[in-house]
């Protein structure tokens, strides 16, 4: 289907008086496009290691919006060009220039499948796209279906690439995961398939956790994310059974939690070095003695920071790992 889009050109002096406007016209789904950087706040609460670059001396801003292919909009664009002509004696509205286009809806959510391919993460563990054909596989390879949906993990990023490296050197047979930031289950998949025993992953995002789970069954392991009843992290056959177990909870905040989840021979957190560093001052109480702390998703400006952070909280640097612009420690 094929839409109308309206762009106004205008400035960042002008554009919230052009939102209200618009919105009492009843016009919604409005896009704003500035140069205004994201203020601390914001990137503390999306975790955003690497801001995007911005002309802050570039005041122009565009608003836009879309209506049906068929909608009349003869009415409400001249209510639009009056309104901009309005605000204009008041404030610094730039060009006001009305343009009219057309875009096509697309399927945003799944165009991006076409560029994910079976590729090789190591030397035999093999990422296989659930809808993809896999056909150059060697004897003793791994193979690990991923569906990544909305959640974060297709195992091609370098943190992950990093983690999975460190999670085979370090895992013993038998031994406990926790998967902290499961995102789309990967790491946990793999420790479980590389002989990991009981695996848990943690994700704040209920959304994700499904992803986890639906990714898990792809792979022929049981999952579960109702772990509610009492005394479920103490019972002996989740030892032996093949199954990841899923929650949905923020293990940094949650103390409550996190005394839930007892205590594991292994913590990955493959998330980012401003949730890693405080994450540092805590996750001793989800690890057992003489446990290992994996940590990725740290950019390598932010490295001696978080060195400093895992050193500062009774933390022994056993290893850091590189690829690109990425740091992954390994701190016991």
């Amino acid at each position: 289907m094929k839409w109308k889009k309206i762009d106004i050109e205008t400035t960042t002096d002008a554009e919230d008086i052009i939102i209200a406007e618009l919105e009492d016209f009843g016009v919604e789904g409005i896009e704003i496009s500035d140069n205004i950087p994201i203020s601390e706040e914001d990137r503390k609460r999306m975790f955003i290691d690497i801001l995007p670059e911005v002309n802050e001396n570039d005041k122009t801003a565009h608003v836009t919006f879309y209506a049906e292919e068929n909608a009349d909009l003869s009415g409400k664009l001249a209510q639009i060009k009056e309104m901009l002509a309005r605000i204009s004696q008041f404030v610094d509205a730039g060009s006001c220039r009305v343009t009219e286009g057309e875009t096509e809806d697309k399927d945003w959510i799944n165009n991006w499948k076409e560029f994910f391919k079976p590729f090789r993460v190591a030397d035999d563990i093999v990422i296989k796209p659930s809808w993809e054909t896999l056909e150059d596989t060697e004897p003793g390879d791994i193979v690990v279906e991923i569906d990544p949906g909305t959640a974060f993990g297709t195992g091609s990023h370098e943190t992950t690439r990093l983690c999975i490296a460190n999670i085979r050197k370090y895992l013993k047979n038998g031994a406990s995961v926790l998967d902290a930031g499961t995102g789309s289950g990967i790491l946990s998949i793999i420790a479980k398939k590389l002989g990991a025993g009981i695996v848990t992953g943690v994700d704040i995002d209920p959304n994700a956790v499904k992803t986890a789970e639906e990714n898990t069954e792809l792979n022929g392991i049981k999952s579960d994310s109702d772990v509610t009843s009492p005394g479920f992290f103490t019972n002996a056959w989740r030892k032996s059974e093949n199954r990841i177990d899923y929650i949905t909870g923020n293990i940094l905040e949650d103390a409550a939690l996190r005394g839930k989840l007892g205590k594991y021979d292994m913590v990955v957190a493959n998330i980012l070095a401003d949730v890693i560093i405080p994450l540092s001052g805590v996750v001793r109480e989800c690890l057992r003695e003489n446990g290992v702390f994996i940590s990725s998703g740290i950019i390598n400006t932010k490295e001696d920071d978080v060195r400093e952070s895992l050193v500062k909280n009774g933390f022994k640097i056993a290893g850091i790992a590189r690829m690109g612009d990425w740091v992954s420690f390994i701190a016991i």
